[in-house]
């Protein structure tokens, strides 16, 4: 079972940065493959960006590219989402996911591949 807490929502306005974080319990975190997901309101949830757990690579939705920044520290069992020059259109909440089944790259884009999810975060930008 693996649990996780996102932190850092609120509300900022736009041209403004926030830094989510997603901790998450279980011995094994370093070896978890973390994504971050974003649903508005009447919308579907959608990939924001993910971090692959052997290679560190990172993969991030178009919509947020240059903009958004994924890491982790496996010390302190922890996935961040530093959100840089936020827009209104970013307005979300924002949801953590792991996958313990290593999924392929190319898979992380897709809700499916991911096992276990946080409570979510609002993130409001106003304009």
């Amino acid at each position: 079972q693996v649990q996780l807490v996102e932190s850092g929502g609120g509300l900022v306005q736009a041209g403004g940065s926030l830094r989510l974080s997603c901790a998450a319990s279980g011995r094994t975190f370093s070896r978890y493959a973390m994504g971050w997901f974003r649903q508005a309101p009447g919308k579907e949830r959608e990939f924001v960006a993910a971090i692959a757990w052997k290679s560190g690579n990172t993969y991030y939705a178009d919509h947020v590219k240059g903009r958004f920044t994924t890491s982790r520290d496996n010390a302190k069992n922890t996935v961040y989402l530093q959100m840089n020059s936020l827009k209104p259109e970013d307005t979300a909440v924002y949801y953590c996911a792991a996958d313990i089944t290593y999924s392929p790259s190319y898979y992380y884009f897709n809700r499916n591949a991911y096992d276990y999810w946080g409570q979510g975060t609002q993130v409001t930008v106003s304009s």
